[in-house]
């Protein structure tokens, strides 16, 4: 029997020109597309032709559907994952799909094309080098501990920070953003990304919330934001220590396990002085 498999297919963001010529041919050669709404989906197969059947595979189903996707697989069927945009797995129920097909042995292949957050992050002008992908922030409205605690470790992340967000609730996540991170902290506010009015606007903080409140949003939105500076962690690190002597500071990474010689080093990293003029105070102490 041929072994079946699992093909997440990357679909367009927006521009049906951005499908790959592997993409479509993996659709018309499956047995069975799963797609996160058919009726979406279907245009999609009108366009290109493709007469694969298809089944549907969303968040309301993803375990009981995921197992019975799994067993097609299992009988040998090979079987094309895609979602409404962008790249199946990222923000998406084929997370769980491919969690059950690793663990039942089943092959899986992704073939590669649009992704919302790698395609904003390259036109946004922050840097790439390291980043963190939110995706949306809990719902203010069911969740609020939970985004006051993702909002909260943000406030210490150096790299540059990818969120989606849809347009009403853009003007809040620019709120709490604000708060949390500082108005200063630069922004490239980017919607509609690959359509006929995709745009970008590099601003700030502060600068964003005043442009949406005179300016009401439209479209969906991609927020790249600007990690923590290490000036700003400096300053911070700093202020932290500055109500204890060198004598405490110094306990404070012996109790946290490190050797003399290196917590003399972190006391004056933390301090911006060299390590001798630590290692003097202390002896004088």
């Amino acid at each position: 029997m041929t072994e079946g498999k699992l093909v997440l297919c990357a679909t367009p963001i927006g521009n049906l020109k951005d499908i790959t010529f592997r993409v479509i041919e993996a659709l018309k050669e499956a047995d069975i597309i799963a797609a996160e709404d058919t009726r979406n989906s279907v245009k999609l197969l009108n366009h290109f032709d493709i007469k694969t059947p298809m089944t549907s595979y969303h968040e309301y189903n993803k375990v009981e559907k995921g197992a019975s996707l799994v067993r097609e697989m299992l009988a040998g069927k090979t079987v094309a994952l895609i979602t409404d945009a962008g790249t199946p797995a990222i923000s998406d129920p084929g997370e769980e799909l491919v969690r059950q097909c690793i663990e039942a042995g089943v092959t899986v292949t992704s073939l590669p094309g649009p992704a919302a957050c790698i395609t904003a992050l390259t036109m946004s002008g922050l840097a790439t080098r390291r980043f963190c992908f939110e995706a949306f922030l809990p719902s203010e409205r069911t969740d609020k501990k939970e985004r006051r605690r993702v909002l909260e470790e943000l406030s210490d992340e150096t790299r540059t920070i990818i969120i989606y967000e849809a347009p009403h609730h853009l003007k809040k996540t620019l709120e709490d953003l604000g708060e949390v991170l500082g108005g200063s902290r630069r922004i490239a506010v980017i919607k509609e990304l690959t359509k006929v009015h995709e745009s970008r606007m590099n601003l700030t903080l502060e600068s964003a919330l005043a442009y949406f409140a005179e300016n009401e949003p439209r479209g969906e939105y991609v927020l790249v934001i600007e990690g923590k500076p290490e000036s700003e962690r400096e300053e911070e690190s700093r202020a932290k220590w500055e109500d204890l002597s060198i004598r405490e500071h110094f306990e404070e990474y012996l109790k946290g396990g490190l050797e003399r010689k290196e917590a003399m080093k972190a006391v004056a990293k933390d301090r911006g002085v060299a390590k001798n003029i630590i290692y003097k105070e202390l002896l004088d102490d």
